[in-house]
This record gives structure tokens, C-alpha cells and sequence, in this order.
């Protein structure tokens, strides 16, 4: 129904408030108080929780020991263990200890309705604290990060920022992040482009996330199939409380951030904010089915949540999975 929302309301504290989630988006030379506020504020709590089993984590998908994994497609034959195989009717492959370093990529979409935010903080904002907080725990222990940003202008390539190691490499990918201009209004790139460019752009296997908030059409999700039948890919959707339920707050013009067209409606007809309700359910459905097919794992983030609460409730609801599936396993 509508799938790029911005809400404009002729209220002067509404709009200050935008004001403010901009500001914060767009403050110059940043980067660096953005990753000490992280590691003071979550970076502590995550290292303590994952303890090292991050690879675990993020390439769980077919793990079952730590130097086992299922086969997937463009695996090396000769890794085959055919005495695991054999065992479990399933192919497994040895995986040797070089291949044990994480190469992780952050896919970052700034689309306009990625500078949207209702409770002062923007969905850009969210997705800067994201990537400060998960390249901060790989980068200690080593490991490369990379970005593919696409700045949503259909006149400019995608931006690349090759994957390196270290914190002056990290702080240079949230500088790009958060000193990007807003997109100019009527160029809708989507995601298709994006998951497209890494594809051609990452050759190695590796860990990808894709921030966005998905607001966009529905043509990338073969590209996504693909993407991730190749590489460990998690979707990291960027959601605001008005992107699911418009609260009754009257007469306001709902705006599509990508086309900038504009609709005049009444907030406190209850059945017009119903039919935005199902239309947005009906959004969410079709999305997780997307992320259901390809086999992608959904990491929710939350304007009116610390990012890190979030990514912690992930990596428990995770481990628990992954946990249980051993468990499995190992009854069969």
C-alpha cells in the first residue's frame, strides 16, 4: 500500500524531532565518537556473550563440529570427509584452518527511507551503530570487513570499500556511512542493484549483511537466493514503529521518501489506519517468506531500541537453535 513512508505532520515539535534524528544522521566526523559510545556501551556485553564462537555463529548454517560443515554448492570435492558422510546420509566437508578467519561484508542501503526515523533517532543512525558494533568484535580478533554501499543514485556506481583488518579501516566504512548526502528524490535504485554488485564484487566465500529496511520491490529476491546459496548472508531489517502502525495523531501528509509523492489522509479514521496495518502485515509476510527461501537468517533492529539489545536477544534465540540442531544430530 505504501511502501516508502516518511510521516510529515504541520506540527513544529514533530518536526523538530525529525530535525534532530537528521542532524544526528549527518553530523561531519563522527565516525570515530559513533565506535567509542559502541564500545562503551555494547561492545563489552557482546564480546562476553559470544566468547569466540563467533564463526559459529554467523557460519553456523552447516556446522557441527568446528572442523566440520555440510557440503554446499561450489565447496572442493576433495574436502569431502566420506566417513562423516557415509554416517550422517548427508555430505560433509572438512574445513581446513585457514579457512577458520571470518571475511565479513556489511551490503548498506541508502535508499531516503533509510534517514526516516519517529523516535529521534533515523533508521541510517541504526544502521551505523550496527555496523560499528559487529566490525568492532570481528576486527579484534583479526578479522577483514568490507562494505558495498549503494548511495541510491542511479547516475554512480555502487561505492566499494574493500574487505582490510584493523580500526582505522572500520572508522573510514562508518564515515562513508554516515557522511553520505540523502539520495536525490525520484532515483529508485532497490536492493536488486546492490545484492547484484556484491555478487560480482565478493569472490570469496564470506559472512554478509544486509542492512535495509526492505522497504522496496520484491525484485531482488532471486538475487538474494543466489547470494546466499554461495555465502553465509544474514538480512538486518531496520524497522521504526511507524513503518507497522500509524498512531492517531490527525490530519497528516504520508510521504514516499523514493518518488516524493503525497497523500493527504486522517490518522484518526480507524479503519484507514487498519488498512495500513494489513497492508503492512501483509509487507512482513512476504518478507521473512523471502528470507525463508534463501535461507537467510532475519536480525531485526529497532529505532526505539539500543542496537545492541537487539543483536543480543539474536544471538541467544541463535545459539539456542544451533544448540538444539546439534542435539538433533546427534540423537540421529
Amino acid at each position: 500500500m505504501f511502501k516508502f513512508l516518511k510521516l510529515q505532520q504541520a506540527n513544529a515539535h514533530t518536526e523538530a524531532q525529525h530535525s534532530a534524528a537528521a542532524a544526528q544522521t549527518f553530523a561531519p566526523n563522527d565516525a570515530q565518537a559513533v565506535l567509542s559510545r559502541i564500545e562503551w556501551v555494547g561492545a563489552k556485553r557482546l564480546d562476553g556473550l559470544m566468547q569466540g564462537n563467533y564463526q559459529t555463529l554467523f557460519r553456523g548454517a552447516g556446522l557441527m563440529l568446528a572442523d566440520l560443515r555440510e557440503y554446499r554448492p561450489h565447496d572442493d570435492v576433495r574436502h569431502i570427509d566420506w566417513n562423516v558422510t557415509a554416517r550422517m546420509q548427508t555430505p560433509y566437508v572438512r574445513e581446513h584452518e585457514q579457512d577458520r578467519d571470518l571475511t565479513a561484508w556489511f551490503l548498506t542501503d541508502l535508499s531516503a527511507s533509510i534517514d526516516f526515523g519517529s523516535q529521534g533517532v533515523s533508521k541510517r543512525a541504526l544502521m551505523t551503530d550496527c555496523v560499528a558494533l559487529l566490525g568492532h568484535i570481528l576486527q579484534r580478533r583479526g578479522n577483514r570487513i568490507g562494505a558495498v554501499i549503494d548511495h541510491a543514485d542511479a547516475l554512480k556506481n555502487l561505492e566499494v570499500l574493500p574487505s582490510r583488518s584493523g580500526r582505522r579501516h572500520l572508522l573510514h566504512i562508518l564515515s562513508q556511512l554516515l557522511s553520505g548526502a540523502p539520495p536525490v528524490q525520484n532515483t529508485t535504485s532497490g536492493l536488486k542493484r546492490l545484492l547484484t554488485g556484491a555478487q560480482q564484487v565478493i569472490k570469496q566465500r564470506a559472512t554478509i549483511f544486509v542492512l535495509s529496511d526492505f522497504l522496496t520491490e520484491p525484485d531482488w529476491v532471486n538475487t538474494l537466493l543466489a547470494l546466499a546459496s554461495r555465502h553465509d548472508v544474514v538480512a538486518v531489517r531496520l524497522v521504526d514503529p511507524f513503518d507497522r502502525e500509524l498512531p492517531a495523531m490527525g490530519m497528516m501528509t504520508i510521504r514516499d521518501t523514493e518518488t516524493d509523492q503525497q497523500v493527504f489522509v486522517d490518522t484518526n479514521d480507524t479503519g484507514f489506519r487498519k488498512r495500513f496495518a494489513e497492508a503492512t502485515q501483509d509487507h512482513e509476510e512476504q518478507l521473512m517468506r523471502a528470507f525463508a527461501q534463501a535461507g537467510v537468517d532475519c536480525l531485526e533492529l529497532n529505532t526505539d531500541h539500543a542496537v545492541h539489545e537487539d543483536l543480543i536477544n539474536y544471538i541467544i534465540q541463535r545459539q539456542r537453535f544451533l544448540r538444539q540442531r546439534s542435539k538433533g544430530r546427534s540423537h540421529a
